[in-house]
């Protein structure tokens, strides 16, 4: 499965990758993170790994996110593996005005397991959603601080 979700967020460039280069603030706008953890001594560098904790109602996720390409602040692009999916995610960040980002994110799924893919089936939607719902509450970090934890 395969879409683009796209959003322009008012802020420049600059500050928009400072907030979004930095792993502290994914709390702030990825709801369901409960923690990070480095996995490689190069954090942020292509070919580096993060282990990624999700709480997502009484279910637990757990995602290794690999640095593909880093090319900031241009584009950023990474995968994401946790059980019965592989999530390729290519960013790319595109100056609008001197006062606002373009973020367009083209995302693919791949499915393994008779359930996952039964899910990608039945819901295509959710994953879109679910997209989405990130890079609006990555803008509402952004412009006005608005974080969707309580630290």
């Amino acid at each position: 499965m395969k879409y683009t979700s796209e959003i322009i967020v008012d802020v420049p460039r600059t500050v928009f990758i400072e907030k979004l280069d930095n792993p502290e603030n994914m709390v702030h706008w990825q709801r369901g993170l409960v923690k990070y953890k480095p996995l490689s001594s190069n954090p942020g560098e292509e070919g580096a790994q993060m282990e990624l904790h999700y709480k997502m109602g009484k279910r637990e996720l757990v995602m290794i996110e690999t640095i593909l390409k880093r090319n900031l602040p241009d584009e950023m692009h990474a995968t994401y593996d946790a059980k019965g999916v592989h999530n390729i995610q290519h960013n790319y960040f595109e100056i609008v005005s001197p006062t606002q980002t373009r973020w367009r994110s083209e995302s693919e799924f791949q499915f393994s397991g008779f359930f996952m893919k039964f899910m990608a089936f039945l819901m295509p939607g959710a994953f879109k959603k679910q997209s989405m719902k990130y890079l609006r509450d990555f803008k509402a970090f952004a412009e006005e601080g608005k974080k969707v934890s309580n630290s």
